[in-house]
């Protein structure tokens, strides 16, 4: 059990940006455990108007999205967050996380939307 994190793909036309369904998904990047990742991602469902617990809720991330991570990244700043099975984030995975921000910004250019997804 824990924190398992995904980035997706997907070609369907989405009606909104958080809490939707797809049925053709593709995974596009995986992190185990980096709880201070998905702290932002939290965050950045909210502010998109989820409502619901962020476990199991898609968020779409379209390019503003991924250049304020990159920057937040950069600069040290992603939230510290933690959870009973989330573990720690470690302080090396910024190498990791920048390669998943290329591999995104790749896929949207190919018009592929991409999404955060988890299951703790």
């Amino acid at each position: 059990m824990g924190l398992d994190m995904y980035a997706m793909t997907t070609t369907e036309v989405l009606e909104k940006e958080v809490d939707f369904k797809v049925d053709d998904t593709g995974e596009l990047h995986y992190w185990r455990k980096h709880p201070n990742l998905h702290g932002w991602m939290e965050r950045l469902y909210y502010d998109k108007g989820g409502t619901e617990d962020f476990n199991c809720v898609p968020v779409v991330l379209n390019v503003t999205d991924l250049d304020q991570l990159e920057i937040d990244i950069q600069s040290g700043d992603l939230p510290d967050t933690s959870g009973f099975f989330f573990g720690e984030s470690e302080g090396n995975e910024s190498e990791d996380d920048l390669e998943f921000i290329a591999k995104a910004r790749r896929a949207i250019a190919d018009g592929q939307t991409v999404f955060y997804d988890s299951w703790w």
